[in-house]
């Protein structure tokens, strides 16, 4: 085998390799998404069939306030759901992102390596033209650097937005149900 065809199987066995580790990756977070939906799925059932037994056993207003409480607890348990998802998904997500910039930065280097190596060879008086490419290509990596680091911390803002909005919500509620 030629050089040439080395390198590609070569390069073909890892990025397959690395396809499998992202999916493995990805089905991790999924696995982690499908029980924490089995078991909020379980807690609701069983919170519901409690909520019904208080419901049917109301003899007076009064008993009502039980009922208010329980609204709450329902209220507290759904945001601390969604909490866990938004976790699962951050979680898998930064994985994943940190797995692409690690293979983006190696492949690039073999890239740089490799197009270094070619210029090496590049015919006497195109100094210019070698220097202008290069230029041009660590020009792209800087924006492209750029544009990924402005995309991680959107997601982070976005995150802490949503806890945010999050928290405030299971405040009102609490608010609105201690206020009845």
């Amino acid at each position: 085998m030629t050089q040439s065809a080395e390198q590609f199987m070569s390069a073909a066995k890892n990025s397959m390799t690395d396809l499998n580790d992202m999916s493995a990756t990805v089905m991790a977070g999924f696995s982690k998404l499908m029980e924490l939906n089995m078991t909020t799925a379980q807690a609701s059932m069983s919170d519901a069939a409690e909520q019904m037994k208080a419901g049917f056993a109301m003899k007076s207003p009064q008993d009502l306030t039980a009922v208010t409480g329980q609204v709450q607890a329902t209220v507290e348990k759904a945001a601390e759901y969604v909490r866990a998802v938004a976790a699962i998904v951050t979680e898998t997500g930064a994985a994943l992102s940190k797995a692409t910039e690690a293979k983006f930065a190696e492949a690039q280097a073999q890239a740089v390596a490799a197009i270094e190596s070619a210029m090496k060879n590049a015919p006497a008086g195109s100094e210019g033209a070698v220097s202008a490419f290069k230029n041009a290509m660590f020009t792209g990596q800087a924006a492209l650097a750029t544009v990924q680091s402005q995309a991680k911390q959107a997601v982070e803002t976005a995150g802490k937005q949503f806890s945010t909005a999050t928290d405030m919500a299971v405040k009102a509620t609490n608010t609105a149900v201690k206020a009845k």
